[in-house]
Parts: structure tokens; C-alpha cells; sequence
């Protein structure tokens, strides 16, 4: 089992800069694949970008490539999602996730966390 908290959700204007934590606790942190999701009101969770379990392979969805980056901390347990240059459409609830499978699909993820607003104003 791993538990999965994210934080470093909230409100910022269009162009503006939030980084999200996703702190993972349980089992070895080191063993997953992670992944970070969103869904916006009345759509679908989205794939927005992953990192595999050694750190070296990233992935990410056409609509924050070279806006978002992913990383990870294995001492620490956390993986991180930068997000810049945001617009009003990044506005969702935003999830992290792990998985044994390095993925961009939901249903290979085995653990996901609470979720935490993100929201930009135009």
C-alpha cells in the first residue's frame, strides 16, 4: 500500500507559476512509476505527465509540453509537477498517482492521491 498526499494547489492568474508536491508514504517510493492527472468539471481525468521509477524517462500530454516538468526525490519520497506559463484551461483537480506500469492510462495506476485544486484566472 502507499499513501499519495498532494499540496501546492490554489488560485493564480493566467501566465502564473505553481509547483504541486505529492508526498508518498507505505511502501518503497522507489519501486513506482508516478504520474500526476487532472480533471476539470464535467470532463474526464485527464494524462498530464509521468516519470518512470529511475527518474530517466519522462512523458508528457502535448497540452503542457515545454510548460510543465516532472520530477522526482526519491529521498524524500515526493514527486514534484512544475507548472508555468499557466492559462486558464490548466484549471482542474489535479492527482498524483503510482503505478508498476509507466503510463499516460489511468487504469495502470494502483494508487492515487486526494487531489488538489488548481485554478487560473483569465
Amino acid at each position: 500500500q502507499v499513501q499519495l498526499v498532494e499540496s501546492g494547489g490554489g488560485l493564480v492568474q493566467t501566465g502564473g507559476s505553481l509547483r504541486l508536491s505529492c508526498a508518498a508514504s507505505g511502501r518503497t517510493f522507489t519501486i513506482y512509476n508516478m504520474g500526476w492527472f487532472r480533471q476539470a468539471p464535467g470532463k474526464e481525468r485527464e494524462f498530464v505527465a509521468a516519470i518512470s521509477r529511475s527518474g530517466i524517462t519522462t512523458r508528457y500530454a502535448d497540452s503542457v509540453k515545454g510548460r510543465f516538468t516532472i520530477t522526482r526525490d526519491d529521498a524524500e519520497n515526493t514527486v514534484y509537477l512544475q507548472m508555468n506559463s499557466l492559462k486558464p484551461e490548466d484549471t482542474a483537480v489535479y492527482y498524483c498517482a503510482a503505478g508498476g506500469t509507466f503510463s499516460s492510462t489511468p487504469r495502470y495506476y494502483d494508487y492515487w492521491g486526494q487531489g488538489t485544486q488548481v485554478t487560473v484566472s483569465s
